[in-house]
């Protein structure tokens, strides 16, 4: 297979779109003339738009199967945004050329659906102690770093958001499944919650639930 950067006469992807049946997408696209196949990417939305994916992460569809599923039909696994490119083909000496097209009409982003966290706080208070027992458990459908989640204290009350209180951030990463952590002492009039470290940015790859 040759790659040829997209010029002016070159036939191109275009109207990109999707539509979704539980966990099942449909992906659509306006076919150019003389396209009778593309090749399909999946990946990560985060990844370099620039850098062409290897031979072996492409899948080879054909026009006759687009019409035949009315669409590019697959189940849709995975968390977190997703980036579809379709490149279009041209049939040059009996080879497949992939069009590079770079004004990204070729090109569909969507999110996968977030994985869930699930956290307890549970406290003890002792009658003739300042303090008072602090132990979390997190329970996550997915292994997770220790920067994605943080606990934050509070007097007087639960804390409200990030900012509400004193941040601590944990030491170790989240295996899948529930994970109890050292118990921890905090003042009698003290009050933790767990938070997203940057919820515009984890709050689209997971839910975060307390129990």
């Amino acid at each position: 297979m040759r790659v040829i950067d997209a010029a002016p006469s070159t036939p191109l992807i275009r109207e990109m779109n999707y539509s979704l049946d539980e966990d099942w997408i449909c992906l659509r696209w306006r076919w150019p003339e003389g396209v009778q196949a593309v090749y399909i990417h999946k990946g990560p939305a985060d990844g370099s738009l620039d850098t062409l994916p290897a031979e072996t992460d492409l899948k080879l569809y054909t026009r006759e199967e687009y019409k035949a599923n009315g669409g590019y039909r697959e189940r849709l696994d995975g968390i977190g945004r997703v980036l579809y490119t379709v490149y279009g083909c041209l049939t040059a000496d009996d080879e497949l050329q992939l069009i590079h097209q770079q004004d990204g009409q070729n090109r569909l982003v969507m999110n996968a659906g977030r994985a869930r966290i699930y956290y307890s706080v549970t406290q003890k208070n002792s009658l003739f102690r300042k303090y008072k027992s602090i132990q979390i458990q997190v329970m996550t459908e997915t292994a997770l770093g220790k920067d994605v989640l943080c606990y934050v204290k509070k007097q007087g009350g639960y804390p409200a958001g990030k900012e509400d209180g004193t941040v601590y951030h944990f030491l170790q990463d989240f295996a899948p499944g529930r994970n109890v952590l050292p118990v921890i002492e905090v003042g009698k009039g003290d009050y933790v919650r767990l938070f997203f470290t940057d919820g515009r940015k984890y709050g689209q790859l997971y839910e975060l639930i307390a129990e």
